[in-house]
């Protein structure tokens, strides 16, 4: 996942593979945001726009 392709990849989409990924690979958002050099404000905000919200206890988006 590049930065470029996440800003303009459908937000359900982008929501079920940051799931993925911090569910198999990253201990935390903030891990995932740092190894694909993506803004992670951004990210939240993409998918808050959607209707996601981050839950760091779960380390998921719901």
């Amino acid at each position: 996942m590049q930065r470029q392709n996440f800003l303009a990849m459908d937000p359900h989409l982008l929501f079920s593979i940051v799931n993925m990924k911090l569910r198999d690979e990253f201990e935390s958002l903030d891990d995932l945001a740092r190894s694909y050099d993506i803004d992670r404000e951004a990210l939240i905000k993409k998918l808050s726009d959607a209707g996601y919200q981050y839950q760091s206890s779960n380390n998921q988006f719901r």
